[in-house]
């Protein structure tokens, strides 16, 4: 069982801190895909890509809240109790304040300008980004702190009643926990964490197949459901009691759809433990391979995966530099992420560049990204 790590002392909220600045990174998850609200391990990262909030203190009780990719803005009134709009990016900013409202807190008004280099709907967890950077203006606003993992539940809780996601921990964790030069092996049962070096001998690449997924549309909600009746007939709390061994001599007792959803959840957790065993001994190719396993079975047994992603990850095969190649994320869209030799990036970078264009007309976005920390203030000098 992974063990509890010490966590890093997250930049102090500034009290009574007028303007300033806070970005949250994003994350992109190496390996264990749906396996959060299965209650099993995922292993995400931080990147170098982010959420930025330039915040204002407001002398009445309102919060203004603007985004450079919408004209317009949007107002919620402190006094009233807050409620979802439907479809509506602020829901991830109105959810969070409710929360803190919740649990007494006296937030003042402010303005919230929202920027980022995190594409929407990447599959990169922009929305968790949002959320946690809101969590942590809050906090700076108000002078004190929240605990973190309080926050990170917080900013869950937000995205399941204002979203309408019924996302797992891991992407808020990720994000609330995250540290420089390592991922997040996150036991999302125990929420025991254990911080897993990532060496400089091998780079992460990520790419964006350019198609959008919308998680609050039903499919993801879906695969909850049907992981929950799988449990339901084999009479375990959760598709985590189910080691691979037991899942052979119960698999019998399930059908279509249940069957493949389950055999995905603990396949998927085996696939996990044993991709931080390749990392941790420096075995590349062994790491690569549990990539294409993971994609495979996300693919096949989960459905999530769509042509554009499969494409990426069968043109990274036999690819010079190139171990493995996974999408990541809730899947029906958003990104693939690529485990690779960081002296080839250039020339991997054009052959995934040149061969999805040629085939999709369309010009994916790429990057190569190191892990990084969690969120950060920085108070505005202007």
């Amino acid at each position: 069982m992974p063990r509890i790590s010490s966590a890093r002392v997250e930049d102090p909220p500034q009290p009574g801190a007028s303007d300033f600045l806070v970005s949250a990174p994003g994350r992109v998850n190496l390996i264990g895909e749906h396996t959060d609200y299965n209650d099993g391990l995922v292993l995400p990262m931080a990147i170098e890509r982010q959420v930025e909030l330039r915040v204002r203190r407001r002398s009445d009780r309102q919060v203004v809240l603007r985004t450079a990719r919408e004209a317009g803005e949007i107002t919620l009134d402190l006094t009233t109790t807050l409620q979802p709009q439907a479809g509506h990016w602020s829901n991830y900013v109105a959810g969070v304040v409710a929360g803190f409202q919740k649990l007494g807190w006296e937030i003042p008004g402010f303005e919230l300008d929202v920027d980022a280099t995190l594409p929407a709907g990447g599959g990169l967890s922009s929305s968790a980004a949002l959320e946690v950077a809101t969590a942590t203006a809050i906090e700076t606003l108000c002078g004190r702190e929240l605990p973190r993992e309080k926050k990170a539940l917080l900013c869950q809780k937000a995205e399941h009643q204002f979203a309408g996601v019924p996302c797992g921990i891991m992407d808020q964790f990720a994000v609330t926990f995250a540290e420089p030069d390592h991922a997040l092996l996150l036991d999302c049962q125990s929420r025991a964490m254990r911080h897993v070096p990532l060496s400089r001998e091998v780079a992460v690449l990520v790419i964006n197949s350019g198609v959008k997924h919308r998680l609050a549309d039903g499919e993801y909600a879906r695969r909850r459901i049907t992981c929950q009746n799988a449990a339901r007939i084999l009479g375990v709390k959760s598709l985590r009691q189910v080691s691979l061994k037991q899942w052979h001599g119960m698999k019998a007792r399930l059908e279509f759809p249940e069957h493949e959803r389950a055999r995905h959840v603990i396949t998927e957790h085996e696939r996990t433990l044993r991709f931080v065993e390749a990392l941790e001994r420096s075995d590349w190719e062994a790491a690569g391979d549990l990539m294409y396993g993971s994609h495979e079975s996300l693919r096949d047994d989960y459905e999530v995966s769509c042509l554009e992603l499969d494409l990426l990850v069968e043109i990274s095969r036999g690819m010079d530099g190139v171990y493995g190649c996974r999408m990541t994320g809730g899947g029906f869209g958003g990104c693939v992420v690529a485990l690779i030799e960081p002296g080839k990036t250039d020339a991997i970078m054009a052959e995934f560049r040149t061969n999805y264009l040629g085939t999709t007309r369309i010009d994916p976005a790429m990057f190569v990204t190191r892990a990084v920390g969690g969120p950060h203030v920085e108070i505005d000098p202007a």
